[in-house]
């Protein structure tokens, strides 16, 4: 029997549970981004020669789209609470050896590790939509998002004042103590959920591709936030080079501080659950992928003052934030609507999917601002959600069209 609680008469998910899944998938998904400002000091203390040191960050990264692809459609099929805690476990025993490391080679096959396991989160948001009545998915899942954004903007600046003060080794130690604590919780409190599905893991995978074929939703709502992901991603790339650069001259701690101004951007997530548990997806999506283009707009006006130059970037920052956090909310509840029984394996695609957008992004924005500059880099990054609400467009037409049939 599967504990989908999705039935009219069935309890909802409670506001403790939610907090717990939204606390639990910030911490687990923090993991990712700790060593993004930490590259310099890591490389020094483990040998790394600096021609290799993206590897921290790509390796992360690809353990993660690996873990989607071939870890996460494990939630249609095993149990998913032991699922979460062996994955915590073996993120945490990562984590450890990260801290510890005293080669390169080890930090690396850690940062693989770290990745690999740390796809726990996106096993957690499925739970939330397994636990609550469809009237109110919506609003869990933007909830637990939340939690989730706000672990993606606070692990860079936190990781950075630890460093600062402790060492990057207790950035590492710290976050396998907390993952380790997280599991044990989690077990305790996390109910159980034994999927229906009889497929075996060959056959599991194998459904993926199928799924993305014949799935247009899911392909429309990849595309979507790929587009705002990737300029996400290109913003939190090039924004820190221009803001310790000779225009603002800020230090590593004034630039935590300008991270963690941003994250008052995640206040979106619940209003745009909200807004799609009323049926309003559509208009919802259109008005996300203009905050993106609007995010990128506002910067390129530079005025000759260092103070509002700033205020302008921490403004863009947050609208930019909103736009994600929105969106990604709108395409989760978009596609757990689609049925239970597949739910993880369209959340593993979708992930997968739209951090490609966020690594094209990165890369795109550091090539464009190192040889054309800062405006170079704005216009780069408006185009991403700009060529998303091209493609919205295309839905807008399809939704008319059926309305008219009707």
């Amino acid at each position: 029997m599967t504990t989908n609680h999705t039935s009219n008469y069935a309890p909802d998910i409670s506001p403790g549970m939610v907090r717990l899944l939204a606390t639990a998938a910030g911490l687990i998904v923090a993991n990712l981004y700790y060593a993004q400002t930490l590259v310099g000091p890591i490389s020094a203390a483990t040998g790394l020669s600096p021609q290799a040191a993206g590897l921290i960050v790509t390796l992360t990264q690809v353990g993660y789209a690996l873990g989607l692809l071939f870890i996460v459609p494990l939630g249609d099929l095993v149990e998913n609470r032991k699922l979460v805690c062996t994955l915590l476990l073996a993120t945490a025993a990562a984590l450890l050896a990260a801290a510890f490391s005293p080669n390169a080679w080890l930090f690396l096959a850690a940062s693989l590790g770290i990745g690999l396991g740390s796809v726990a989160a996106q096993i957690l948001v499925p739970f939330a939509a397994h636990l609550s009545r469809e009237a109110t998915r919506g609003q869990a899942v933007g909830k637990v998002v939340s939690g989730l954004l706000l672990g993606i903007m606070l692990a860079r600046p936190a990781a950075s004042l630890i460093a600062d003060h402790a060492g990057w080794h207790t950035v590492f130690g710290g976050a396998a103590v907390a993952i380790l604590a997280l599991a044990f919780i989690l077990r305790n409190k996390l109910p159980q959920r034994v999927p229906t599905s009889t497929l075996s893991y060959g056959k599991l995978i194998g459904s993926l591709w199928h799924l993305l074929a014949t799935t247009p939703v899911l392909r429309r709502r990849a595309a979507y936030h790929a587009g705002l992901f990737g300029s996400f991603s290109l913003f939190w790339t090039v924004a820190p080079l221009m803001l310790e650069g000779p225009q603002f001259h800020l230090s590593g701690t004034g630039i935590a501080i300008f991270a963690l101004v941003g994250m008052a951007g995640a206040i979106a997530s619940p209003i745009a659950g909200r807004l799609a548990d009323g049926g309003h997806t559509l208009p919802a999506t259109a008005a996300a992928l203009v905050l993106g283009i609007v995010g990128f707009a506002l910067p390129l006006y530079q005025p000759e003052s260092r103070a509002a130059g700033i205020a302008i970037l921490t403004v863009a920052s947050i609208v930019l934030d909103m736009a994600v956090a929105a969106n990604l909310v709108l395409g989760q509840r978009a596609i757990f609507s689609l049925g239970a029984e597949i739910r993880s394996r369209l959340n593993g695609i979708y992930f997968a999917l739209f951090f490609a957008g966020g690594a094209l992004g990165s890369a795109a924005g550091a090539w464009v601002f190192a040889h054309h500059g800062w405006h170079a880099a704005l216009l780069t990054g408006m185009a991403f959600p700009a060529l998303a609400l091209l493609y919205w467009f295309g839905e807008l037409a399809g939704h008319k069209a059926a309305q008219r049939a009707a």
